[in-house]
């Protein structure tokens, strides 16, 4: 029987309120007859229908849509046997580009000009009557600053930090809400308003108010009555607002001090006023995954350290913590804090949060209460209370991360490297906090473009993608560089120079405005996200290029400027500060500005631009030959020998054949010397196994992917980690940070998914699944057996469907499932060569092989 699985409109199954004018429905399909193809498909959206041949995907090409209006889209599916499947979506439109019916109101009183701090939240309120019965009602809300809203005391909507996190000069959202079932005949509306990113206090020289002198809102509660009227109540002088609210401070660093025995009742309340912005972003519909709280978590102990009680959730993530109280004394002050690790006499170790105060103070009224912040987040896995007994406390935990679908999971016989896959994806959510950010606990959370530039291929494994990095995607595109370049952190928000490097391309950070889109191409095969980010990909490899021209002859292809305008080998450890990882920067520089100008030829093949292909072919053929001429010695061998130096070129394919293989050699004998530990840092980290593993070292990749010894991947899990760290050394065997002044100002996370790149390999070899076509409308499965594992398995949700492989190996047999979806073929390799090609549906095969003992 053919089923729809899955029937999305801009990657929603539900719930979507769209800007697009020609929104994207796509579906995926399920069969029980083996080779089931797509043969047709119609959609039918409020009566235009479109018609499909065996894709399964389209923009709408109907009549004009409508502001804010419901659209009903019907989905019948036909497969190469005359199979039918139906399915029914809704999605509704946003104010599709019309301006609000309301006004930008603020404090016109309040001000704040404190250095380094964020302002008191505002509370705004509106008391409105409804004298018909209500069909339908809508919210339209955003503003500078984050918000909470409430209607009639009870909280509307369940995401946090609205309207999000973006280029606030350019790009504003709005969030839209269903309130036609919180509304009565007479309605109290409120919302709090508190700084956020866009005034209060961010990035760790403590900046504030980049967009906006203070908070402001724009809101319109837009209502159908059921005899077919509509009634809007929009932001105006109409409005009160005051600072007296039980939410004292709020902020993403410090956290956030509320107090329990505030009621509005006594606040002081002022006539809100129409306030100007200093920028005039383009106003649209929320586009990303919302921030939400996701599963409670419980702690698993609780000890007494001196006047603290100190939690263990027994995991480290981001969230918030909830106290439930009983019997409080009003006015009694309950302090919470928050870190990774502990000290060694057990207290909470927040030295590496730098000058995130990362606490909640609450001050109770009487009796039984419980308080769960929802303007600010932490990245801990210890907390600390003081000011409550622990027979009258119970406290849990929400981990906080934007809403991303889960897609991917992997497993094997070896339990550390499954610890290191729960740690890769721990880490990943932890830092999928409305944008791609580096860290959740100390003072930068920030948009870190090259962290997200080697992990997106792991990302788009474990999780879908497409809507959280598109809009993230539409930030980058508007904060490019007049030059080319891309900010380090995008939203920069006030970030750049000279607290960072000057405004210029940055290899391998820059780099995400290439990386990131190939990667959702490669999951997705929707060659849109390479037609709207094609410009900017130009612009930059153009940008690098320019920074790399300053030579002569073979040198005019190196990118050689000072060491201190590049990351270099990021993190490396193998040597010990920062100075020493920038030092690297012509090696991984020129090693980034071929590889980007590589895929921008193929980008540009893809998308018709036969003059751009050959241009940015031909440069990075150019930097391939001065590459080999300049760096090494003409036979494979590096003249300044270190592991990212061997691992870029051989990966990205820089060196012709034979000196191909001669550096494969001598990067073996570099790992086998350093008694195969990881000395690669955030360029070399993701390939290095690939570099070993696709050119005959399998072996040696295993190696290196099994050791426990610092500096390695396992090492981390044999520490107890949850997460994947910053730094490969971050504690000793001893439990203890050993990081010292190295330039980096104790620069130490402990949930920083970066290296957790590692994690596209366990997929494309160990499971041995890979799109050999973007989209995986044709999927290659190759397991690499090796490391002693005897079994592995991982499955990734695709755009088309369910893929999954799942082998294992016992007296000398392996034997393997393979799904495949419809709408996708297969190209199975199994370990003796043998080539197998399957069409859609549930496959097992197996071949004579070895286990690494029996070899």
């Amino acid at each position: 029987m053919l089923t729809i699985s899955r029937f999305t409109c801009e990657g929603l199954a539900k719930g979507c309120v769209t800007d697009e004018r020609r929104p994207r429905l796509a579906f995926s399909l399920e069969s029980d007859r083996a080779g089931a193809k797509p043969a047709s498909a119609t959609i039918t959206v409020n009566g235009h229908q479109m018609v499909l041949g065996s894709e399964q995907s389209v923009r709408y090409d109907g009549p004009e849509l409508a502001p804010r209006t419901t659209y009903t889209a019907h989905l019948v599916a036909t497969d190469d046997a005359g199979e039918t499947a139906e399915a029914d979506i809704a999605f509704e439109t946003g104010l599709l580009g019309a301006p609000f019916d309301a006004s930008w109101i603020s404090d016109a009183a309040y001000t704040f000009a404190d250095k380094g701090a964020s302002p008191v939240p505002m509370v705004f309120r509106r008391t409105l009557e409804l004298s018909k019965p209500v069909a339908s009602a809508r919210i339209y809300a955003t503003a500078m600053g984050i918000f909470d809203l409430e209607l009639n005391g009870r909280r509307v909507g369940d995401e946090l930090f609205a309207p999000g996190f973006t280029s606030y000069k350019t790009n504003l959202q709005y969030v839209t809400y269903d309130v036609t079932d919180q509304l009565a005949e007479k309605n109290e509306l409120l919302a709090t308003v508190a700084g956020g990113w866009a005034v209060g206090a961010f990035i760790y020289s403590r900046v504030n108010r980049v967009a906006a002198d203070r908070q402001a809102l724009l809101l319109q509660l837009c209502v159908t009555y059921e005899d077919g009227s509509r009634q809007t109540f929009g932001t105006d002088e109409g409005w009160e607002v005051t600072e007296d609210g039980p939410v004292r401070y709020a902020e993403f660093y410090d956290g956030e001090v509320y107090d329990a025995r505030v009621s509005l009742e006594d606040a002081t309340w002022r006539r809100a006023a129409r306030e100007a912005l200093r920028v005039s972003p383009r106003l649209t519909a929320a586009c990303g995954d919302p921030v939400r709280l996701h599963d409670r978590m419980e702690p698993v102990s609780v000890t007494h350290v001196g006047d603290q009680l100190v939690f263990d959730f027994g995991q480290n993530f981001a969230g918030v913590v909830e106290l439930r109280l009983r019997g409080a004394a009003e006015g009694q002050v309950v302090r919470v804090r928050h870190a990774e690790i502990l000290k060694p006499d057990g207290t909470l170790n927040t030295d590496f949060l730098r000058s995130a105060k990362a606490e909640l103070v609450y001050t109770c009224k009487a009796g039984d209460q419980s308080f769960c912040p929802t303007l600010t987040y932490m990245g801990f896995r210890y907390v600390g209370v003081e000011g409550a007994d622990e027979k009258d406390l119970a406290l849990c935990a929400y981990p906080v991360f934007s809403d991303v679908r889960e897609t991917g999971t992997f497993a094997c016989s070896n339990d550390k490297v499954n610890r290191l896959q729960q740690n890769i994806q721990w880490s990943s959510r932890s830092n999928f906090v409305d944008i791609p950010t580096d860290c959740p606990q100390r003072d930068e959370r920030m948009g870190w473009t090259g962290d997200i530039a080697v992990f997106a291929p792991t990302a788009c494994y474990n999780f879908d993608m497409g809507r959280f990095l598109r809009k993230w995607l539409r930030d980058v595109r508007a904060e490019q560089l007049r030059g080319g370049g891309i900010p380090n952190t995008v939203p920069a928000n006030g970030f750049g120079f000279p607290t960072t490097m000057p405004s210029m391309a940055i290899d391998f950070w820059g780099d995400a405005c290439v990386l990131v889109p190939w990667a959702l191409y490669q999951a997705e095969g929707d060659e849109e996200v390479l037609r709207e980010n094609y410009d900017m990909m130009c612009r930059y490899v153009d940008a690098c290029r320019f920074w790399a021209s300053f030579g002569v002859g073979k040198y005019r292809y190196i990118w050689h400027t000072p060491s201190f305008l590049h990351f270099g080998d990021w993190v490396a450890p193998d040597v010990p500060k920062m100075s020493q990882w920038q030092g690297r920067s012509k090696w991984t520089a020129t090693a980034s500005l071929q590889h980007t100008s590589s895929l921008v030829a193929q980008v540009a093949q893809i998308l018709g631009r036969g003059e751009d292909a050959r241009r940015y072919a031909e440069l990075s053929q150019n930097v391939s030959h001065a590459y080999e001429d300049v760096f090494t010695d003409g036979a494979g061998k590096l003249k300044n020998e270190f592991q990212t130096a061997y691992v870029l070129p051989i990966h990205f394919g820089m060196l012709g054949e034979s000196n191909t293989e001669r550096a494969v050699d001598n990067l073996v004998k570099l790992v086998e010397k350093g008694d195969y530990c990881i000395g690669t840092g955030f360029p070399g980290t993701p390939y290095i196994l690939f570099a070993l593993a696709d050119n005959g070292r399998a072996d040696v990749a295993y190696k290196m992917l099994l050791n426990t010894k610092c500096p390695s991947w396992l090492y981390e899990v044999a520490q107890g980690a949850t997460t994947i760290w910053e730094r490969w050394d971050g504690l000793d065997e001893n439990g203890q940070c050993p990081i010292g002044d190295d330039g980096t100002d104790m620069m130490i996370s402990y949930n920083h998914y970066a290296s957790g790149a590692i994690g596209d390999f366990l997929y494309k070899r160990v499971a041995g699944i890979e799109a050999a076509e973007p989209g995986y409308r044709r999927v290659r499965v190759a397991p690499l057996v090796g490391g002693g594992l005897t079994w592995a398995s991982g499955s990734v949700e695709t755009v088309l469907g369910r893929v999954s492989s799942s082998w294992k190996l016992a007296d000398g047999t392996f034997e393997i499932d393979v799904e495949v979806p419809v709408g996708a073929t297969c190209e199975l390799l199994l370990p003796d060569g043998t080539m197998q090609e399957l069409g859609s549906g549930s496959h097992h095969a197996s071949c004579a092989c070895q286990s690494d003992e029996e070899a």
